[in-house]
């Protein structure tokens, strides 16, 4: 017979799950973990940085690069001599780096260099080795960028914290997600799991809990969607105290798949909280705006606002914005 403490573990294992101290996932939903023994990877892991990247970065890192290469040519041919490069004359360009430097951008891109030739026999192994060297790079960079452009992906912004607070008569841990694509998503499906250290028998070990949602998918996700977990007497979370649930080390594990319908493949993302970034007793701000007549719409910038609950006041729906949130 299977343990069912060994299928709960989302993976890690049990030895990890009771030997690791900290989070199992960073804010930005990558494992908080290394693998060693693999060597540096230095290519995929800038293939993968690359992907990362934000555009402007990407851009600029791309530019830099073609410059940095055909600056390092250009050296080499000064170093070679005067007399290198001949027929440079025309370009009305008395620094001799300039000159180079127009004869490298020629050679690497393969647009042509005019009346500029290499002369002497390291000059042009140097040239032909540029020829090469080239087009190579100009490959890999279109490379990337079409990579970039054709990946499938989902960019989802998380509320900066969790709020446990009053929720239909008792309480509820809540969060925030929005899509930041201009691309559509559907079929939204949410996972929540809470692993935590427990105290069983007299044996202090961590455990993991998938919690119960008051709502794990929503079919349209063209705003936002406040995801709450009731604590109800079945949760784990009954009876919880923000000094037991730093006692607890408790981290809350998030997983959100998702139908990107631009390429009508399933996309996701992750991220997690940790028991000091959840706050007590607290609401979320109202996140819409005034948009165009009969249009509904919302301001990200204020998805992670929070405001005082009102002496007394209980949550309903409504004042979660829930049937809001789920269009």
């Amino acid at each position: 017979m299977i343990d069912s403490k060994e299928t709960s573990d989302l993976g890690f294992g049990r030895v990890v799950a009771q030997t690791v101290r900290g989070r199992f996932l960073n804010r930005n939903g990558k494992p908080n973990s290394k693998k060693y023994g693999l060597g540096a990877q230095r290519a995929a892991r800038f293939y993968l940085a690359s992907l990362e990247a934000t555009w402007p970065a990407f851009i600029g890192w791309m530019l830099g690069a073609l410059l940095l290469m055909n600056g390092c040519f250009a050296l080499a041919y000064i170093a070679i001599g005067s007399d290198a490069l001949r027929g440079t004359d025309a370009l009305g360009l008395a620094d001799p780096f300039l000159r180079a430097f127009t004869f490298s951008v020629g050679r690497f891109t393969t647009t042509g260099t005019g009346a500029m030739v290499a002369y002497g026999s390291t000059a042009n192994w140097l040239a032909n080795l540029e020829s090469f060297v080239g087009p190579t790079a100009l490959v890999v960079g279109f490379g990337l960028l079409i990579a970039r452009l054709t990946r499938p992906r989902m960019r989802l912004a998380f509320s900066d914290s969790a709020i446990i607070a009053p929720y239909e008569g008792g309480r509820g841990l809540m969060f925030r997600i929005v899509n930041l694509q201009p691309g559509e998503l559907s079929d939204v499906q949410a996972r929540v799991n809470l692993a935590w250290f427990e105290e069983i028998n007299g044996v202090r070990e961590r455990n993991f809990h998938e919690l119960a949602l008051e709502r794990n998918s929503v079919e349209f996700f063209t705003l936002h969607w406040t995801i709450v977990h009731p604590i109800t007497p079945a949760s784990p979370l009954a009876g919880i105290t923000p000094e037991a649930l730093a006692a607890s080390q408790a981290e809350f594990l998030i997983v959100v798949s998702a139908l990107e319908e631009t390429f009508s493949t399933r996309v996701s993302a992750r991220s997690s909280y940790v028991w000091d970034e959840i706050r007590w007793d607290v609401k979320f701000a109202s996140i819409f705006a005034n948009g165009p007549e009969g249009v509904i719409a919302i301001d990200v910038e204020r998805l992670s606002r929070t405001e005082p609950l009102d002496e007394g006041a209980t949550r309903t729906p409504a004042e979660l914005e829930l049937s809001g949130s789920r269009g």
